[in-house]
């Protein structure tokens, strides 16, 4: 008995750190900033969380595959660069976004072609992918944000139906799709048996290769879609929003969410909810004047307490 209680509190034990660790921080807040339950606050937390949540959806998606996409940041930037050119171009909202899709949808195939067919190691590929595309974006538009796009554009991605902006209900739809492809979907059960055991996975007939290339893909277009928000938010396009601290969020929002770095393990949901964390942590920094360097070893230490837990329930 005691060991299947031992059991049980093991497999729940994140979730019951998660949940304590949340009740704490709202009862601090509450406490010593009660600013940040202002509903004008809650909104701007959630808009925020929109981007990182895209990007945590397909961050999820490559990791539960046993990969990393670390060009995501990179790639949601050079795609709303390249996007907001277009759209400057031709005066046509809809394809400055479908440049933007599509760019990232490219570079996310670059990366799954070198991963799947290429067979080079998912971290090295996209690290130079995000350093590429990071040199490319500067080069391009030579550190000048690149601004002045349709006022269209910006009357329907800063809009609010319902009463929540669009960001907001962007990432809810995406939220749903990418829990739908992966827990309802052959293609999503694929995925898991790849995170979990791809030798496995290819003696049961699952075509592995193919499964990591669309993963990439995958992540590649919510890089895209990222960029339409991020692009509407900022009312610019710049290297800028791909720095270094984004791949952190991006990372830090999907292990907080239960998804295993080894593979196999983790749910959209999950990653969501994570970046909802990280970004009310880092409201929470600002609402209390803590040092943006301090933000960053909080962030990395909770990456690597996780990663330790993930390590010790695996029995790794």
């Amino acid at each position: 008995m005691s060991d299947t209680l031992r059991a049980l509190a093991d497999r729940h034990l994140r979730a019951i750190l998660l949940l304590g660790a949340a009740v704490a921080v709202l009862l601090f807040l509450q406490a010593n900033s009660p600013v940040f339950f202002q509903s004008r606050n809650l909104m701007n937390v959630l808009v925020q969380a929109s981007m990182l949540a895209i990007l945590a959806l397909g961050m999820t998606v490559v990791m539960v595959a046993g990969g990393i996409d670390l060009s995501l940041p990179a790639n949601m930037a050079l795609s709303a660069i390249l996007g907001s050119m277009a759209m400057i171009a031709t005066d046509s909202v809809a394809l400055g976004c479908l440049v933007m899709l599509a760019s990232g949808a490219a570079i996310g195939a670059f990366n799954g072609f070198a991963v799947a067919r290429l067979h080079m190691i998912p971290f090295v590929v996209t690290l130079a992918m995000m350093t590429m595309a990071g040199g490319f974006s500067v080069w391009l538009t030579g550190s000048v944000s690149v601004s002045a796009q349709p006022e269209r554009f910006f009357d329907i991605f800063l809009s609010r139906p319902f009463g929540l902006p669009l960001a907001v209900l962007i990432a809810a739809a995406a939220l749903i799709v990418v829990q739908a492809v992966m827990g309802l979907t052959r293609f999503g059960w694929q995925v898991y048996a790849v995170g979990t055991n791809p030798r496995a996975a290819r003696i049961s007939r699952v075509p592995v290769g193919r499964v990591l290339f669309l993963t990439y893909v995958i992540s590649g277009l919510m890089a895209g879609l990222a960029a339409i928000v991020v692009t509407a938010r900022l009312g610019s396009a710049s290297a800028n929003v791909g720095n270094d601290s984004v791949i952190l969020d991006v990372v830090t929002a999907c292990v907080i969410g239960g998804v295993s770095i080894y593979g196999g393990i983790g749910r959209p949901l999950g990653a969501v909810i994570g970046a909802l964390m990280v970004v009310v942590l880092g409201n929470v920094f600002n609402l209390l004047g803590v040092s943006f360097f301090i933000s960053l070893m909080v962030k990395g230490g909770i990456i690597i307490a996780l990663v330790a837990l993930d390590t010790r329930l695996r029995g790794a």
